[in-house]
């Protein structure tokens, strides 16, 4: 049975509150569980002793059994001093908002040339209609 140590979402909408479980990976994320062994509050400060909670007997019995903990507990439990402080890649940073791109400002100076060039090439064809000219198709208009 594969086993993990992660969180179990509770508490009222837009006031999350989490329990840090030993579940099935495949039961739903607040299913059944076999045990809890503490509580995450994210609504406290950073710096607040409340905000994690975590019986660290419990956690390292369940992680000498072979249970895997999520990449957010790996930082909690890492924090506590139970493992090692996991490597940052690009996919724990995807909470992160993304860089804008510079391609953006090259785009601009881009589309400023394209009108330029349409003004240039619509004066010359609006010069080559004289007005004697549409005055003749005026008058061959006005005959039929």
């Amino acid at each position: 049975m594969p086993v993990k140590i992660r969180l179990s979402r509770a508490g009222a909408k837009k006031r999350p509150y989490y329990r840090v479980v030993i579940a099935d990976s495949r039961r739903s994320r607040d299913g059944k569980f076999i045990e809890r062994i503490g509580t995450f509050n994210p609504m406290l400060k950073k710096d607040d002793p409340n905000r994690v909670k975590i019986d660290s007997d419990k956690a390292k019995l369940w992680l000498k059994k072979g249970a895997q903990p999520t990449d957010r507990i790996k930082i909690f439990l890492s924090n506590i001093g139970i493992m090692e402080k996991p490597v940052i890649t690009e996919k724990t940073k995807s909470h992160l908002p993304k860089k804008k791109e510079k391609k953006e400002e090259a785009k601009p100076a881009a589309a400023e040339v394209k009108p330029e060039e349409k003004k240039e090439e619509a004066k010359p064809a609006a010069a080559e209609v004289k007005p004697e000219e549409k005055q003749e198709k005026a008058e061959s208009k006005k005959e039929k």
